[in-house]
């Protein structure tokens, strides 16, 4: 779900020639959304075809099964309990879906958008070519566009869907071309301003031998808040609800009555973070979210909603604007799971039969073969990544994780690095802040590959830094940092705050029996234990996404004499690398420099 931030092509050219100069040398309950208008015909002499939708959402590059808490799920257990199983990896994910295609004549692979953008190492660092080669040949028939699609803007979005070399660091391997992504990336409500249509086709009809449906793409209308202002600089966009509803109508104009939107905006689960929990439980919906609003304004023509962004999991049934329930799904993140949906199609109406969809998440894990096509896919990219991704760079006692309701030890780190990084281009520094969707994974101790245990490699660090975002200092007053505080859990952030990783020395009580702004205690907050004075100027340490005002910290964008740094994977490998040993490796903070008062 995290915010975006666009990454710069330049600091890679130097790693690019250097890998050149390398290379040559279980399921969960299933729910029914039943529409008494569509009850299914009585027996005739067109039977209904059986439909299979497989479906994911914000894979985000992640080829390798992913490290830590981001590469498991948790499963209700029938006596309540839960337990946690290892998932992902696209290796297995292919497995996954190849097993469940299995007897199904007529099955369609779909998904909701970020299945590229802030990626690990070994996607990221080729703009996430090896991933759309990987989907190519997992069978993916249709995404619609994800907020972390404009990472690197509109041409380069352009170039993963037509092919071509990055016009920057060019080719990877001699005589081997790009040639994008086979199957269409749709973006119905994302405008061109130059041309005002759609950026890419707004939708597409899918043929499956006889059954035809319609996919619809969208992404969140607030896409540019999440976005650096570059990475969608000259595009527009739409509501999602009218957008979709838009073109159901041109879909039906052309006959096609079967139809799917792929949105990429989600929801929020209200009772479990189990993947296989009872969305629907006592007839109360459990879902609360942008995605629920989505719903209930999306026409009654279309059949289903698969969605994303808010990387949950959830099989619901939200009522449609004529009250008729309708299947809503995410499948998490990460490819750890995918979204199963059967259904009937009737020929006589070339339509879905609503009240046959069933729809349920499935795990991709870890015990299952891996696919060798895919083994052979990663081998390739990980052969040219070697060089860069297995050098050490810092060691750490034990995992640093991103957890935490509104400080964790990672984001305390990350907040140091980028403090140490802004003091050593200018002394007056006193504080850094991060946002934590800029946090993509955790570092974890345990050995992968090569490395030894506590040992941190450079792909480690990428994966939790993906973005290459500046680190920039900017002068702010007392009053405007004070503001900023209170940004988290107002404004925009009011209904889902977004708690800022800060600095050693900085302090603050955080008053959850409160409402509003109000829940940042001004009279707590302290820098180096004095008082913030308002009337004062402080330089402060951010990432170039939070200084342009990402995030809805409106606020950061006011800052004075700003100062562009390194990037901020370079901040955090420089701390590393000088702060830590193999004799004193780091050890994780306490996460106890916001006061939390509940």
């Amino acid at each position: 779900m995290s915010p975006t931030h666009s990454r710069r092509p330049a600091p890679r050219r130097a790693l690019i020639a250097a890998l050149a100069a390398a290379a040559t040398l279980a399921t969960a309950g299933a729910l029914v959304a039943a529409n008494p208008a569509q009850a299914g015909p009585d027996a005739g002499s067109t039977p209904l075809k059986d439909l299979q939708l497989l479906a994911i959402n914000d894979f985000h590059g992640n080829l390798e099964p992913p490290a830590g808490s981001s590469g498991r799920v948790t499963e209700r257990q029938a006596d309540g309990t839960t337990k946690d199983i290892d998932a992902g990896g696209v290796e297995y994910l292919a497995s996954s879906l190849r097993t469940a295609r299995t007897g199904h004549d007529r099955s369609l692979t779909v998904a909701a958008g970020d299945i590229v953008g802030a990626s690990p190492l070994l996607s990221g660092l080729f703009h996430d070519e090896p991933t759309i080669e990987a989907m190519n040949k997992l069978g993916l028939d249709v995404t619609g566009v994800g907020n972390h699609e404009f990472d690197e803007g509109k041409d380069e979005l352009l170039r993963l869907q037509n092919g071509g070399c990055h016009p920057v660091d060019g080719c990877y391997a001699e005589g081997r071309k790009f040639k994008g992504a086979d199957y269409p990336i749709l973006s119905a409500n994302v405008i061109n301003e130059k041309t005002g249509k759609p950026l890419l086709k707004p939708y597409v009809v899918q043929n499956v031998k006889g059954a035809k449906v319609g996919f619809i793409g969208v992404t969140l209308k607030g896409t540019p808040d999440v976005v650096t202002a570059e990475g969608v600089k000259g595009l527009k966009f739409l509501d999602e609800a009218e957008t979709i509803n838009k073109y159901t109508k041109e879909l039906q104009q052309q006959g096609i009555h079967a139809i799917v939107a792929l949105v990429h905006e989600g929801g929020y689960p209200m009772a479990s973070s189990a993947y296989n929990y009872d969305c629907d439980a006592g007839g109360n919906l459990g879902l609360s979210g942008p995605i629920v609003d989505i719903a209930k304004k999306v026409a009654p023509e279309v059949d289903a909603l698969v969605t994303g962004h808010t990387h949950n999991a959830y099989v619901c049934s939200i009522p449609d604007p004529a009250g008729h329930p309708r299947l809503v799904t995410s499948a998490a993140s990460y490819g750890r799971l995918f979204t199963e949906l059967n259904m009937k199609y009737d020929p006589r109406t070339d339509d879905i039969v609503r009240a046959t969809v069933k729809g349920s998440n499935r795990v991709v894990d870890r015990t299952q073969s891996k696919a060798a096509d895919m083994t052979q896919l990663l081998d390739y990219w990980q052969t040219l990544a070697a060089p860069v991704a297995n050098k050490p760079v810092g060691y750490i006692t034990k995992d640093i994780t991103r957890n935490g309701a509104v400080e964790s030890p990672l984001g305390d780190l990350i907040a140091d690095a980028q403090l140490a990084h802004a003091k050593s281009l200018d002394s007056r520094s006193v504080l850094a802040l991060m946002n934590p969707g800029g946090i993509r994974a955790d570092l974890v101790h345990a050995a992968s590959g090569k490395e030894g245990d506590g040992v941190v490699t450079y792909g480690e660090g990428f994966a939790v830094q993906p973005f290459s975002n500046t680190v920039n200092l900017k002068d702010l007053t007392g009053a405007q940092l004070i503001t900023v505080l209170k940004q988290q859990v107002s404004g925009s952030n009011a209904a889902a705050p977004k708690y800022l990783q800060i600095s050693d020395g900085l302090t603050y009580t955080l008053d959850l029996t409160k409402t509003g702004a109000d829940r940042v205690v001004t009279d707590s907050i302290r820098l180096n234990g004095k008082p913030i004075d308002p009337t004062a100027t402080y330089r402060v340490a951010m990432n170039s996404f939070l200084a342009g005002g990402g995030d809805g910290f409106t606020e950061l964008a006011n800052g004075t004499d700003q100062l562009v740094g390194s990037d901020d994977l370079a901040a955090l490998v420089d701390y590393l690398t000088a702060n830590t040993s193999a004799a004193a490796p780091y050890a994780p903070t306490a996460a106890d420099r916001v006061t939390v008062v509940k």
